[in-house]
């Protein structure tokens, strides 16, 4: 049984959340749980920064006791580094940079019985079908789980990129006249979480 904890992204925005949802990831993992950073979805000249704040903020929010080991995910080693981490974490960023990436590996064979958490794109990639708040269209994620993510919802998200605010409501309709009419929408404000076992 693999647990799955998908967060809408924005954590920055939301520290409180954004300690909840560290917690969530560690839970039931012992006192020195091995995390495995994965920043697929941003350029490669920015993994180390980002890991190197992330990894300092995710400790901050853990409890006295709970000590995390935290390693960089590289792509010619992600494979045994899922095998020797407890958790993976995917950070957001480009869903269609993090999917090349991410369509190599045969990933739910690879990480059975693991923790998998993703922020934005990083749980956008795991679903069967999303709304890219960047791209703003609809697209098809890997389909491990059997739901359709609208990550930021009803944030100011990418307001000031040109294109002016996101209409949430339209960006719902398109998800639910996509693909797989059946499945269910998972729309989640910022820093909200949603945990999924199978």
């Amino acid at each position: 049984m693999t647990k799955y904890i998908l967060n809408s992204g924005g954590l920055r925005n939301h520290p409180e959340k954004a300690d909840k949802f560290n917690r969530e990831i560690v839970k039931g993992l012992g006192e020195r749980p091995n995390i495995l950073f994965c920043y697929f979805a941003v350029a490669r000249e920015f993994w180390e920064e980002k890991f190197t704040g992330y990894s300092k903020r995710f400790s901050e929010s853990m409890d006295k006791d709970i000590k995390p080991k935290f390693e960089l995910a590289y792509p010619s080693k992600f494979i045994d580094q899922i095998k020797n981490n407890d958790a993976i974490v995917m950070h957001g960023g480009d869903d269609k940079l993090l999917l090349h990436w991410l369509k190599q590996y045969n990933l739910p064979e690879i990480w059975e019985g693991k923790v998998v958490a993703g922020s934005s794109a990083g749980s956008d990639a795991l679903v069967q079908q999303f709304w890219a708040c960047d791209w703003r269209l609809v697209m098809d994620g890997l389909g491990i789980l059997p739901i359709k993510f609208i990550p930021h919802y009803k944030s100011l998200h990418n307001q000031d990129d040109g294109r002016g605010f996101i209409n949430w409501e339209d960006a719902y309709r398109e998800l639910e006249g996509y693909g797989n009419k059946s499945l269910p929408i998972h729309a989640l404000e910022e820093g909200d979480f949603i945990i999924i076992e199978q």
